[in-house]
C-alpha cells in the first residue's frame, strides 16, 4: 500500500519539531530513504495551532521508510 507524507525543509523540520499541533499532540519530522523532511499527513490534518497552518500548503510525496539495519 502507497503511504504518503507532507513534504517539509529541513529549515521547517527544526521549526516544527516537538511544537505543538492539537493538544497534547507534537510534530515529529523524520527523513525519508531519500533524506527528504517530511510530516504525516495525520499531523497535516489535525493541526489547529494557527502558527503552523501553513503545513497545510506543504506538497504531498510518496513515503519511501529508510532501510532497517538488522
Amino acid at each position: 500500500m502507497t503511504e504518503y507524507v507532507h513534504l517539509i525543509t529541513e529549515t521547517e523540520s527544526l521549526q516544527l519539531k516537538d511544537q505543538i499541533f492539537k493538544l497534547e499532540n507534537y510534530f515529529n519530522p523524520i527523513q525519508d530513504f531519500y533524506n527528504n523532511w517530511v510530516i504525516s499527513i495525520k499531523e497535516v490534518d489535525e493541526c489547529v495551532n494557527t502558527q503552523f497552518l501553513w503545513v497545510k500548503d506543504t506538497p504531498l510525496i510518496i513515503y519511501v521508510p529508510k532501510e532497517r539495519v538488522v
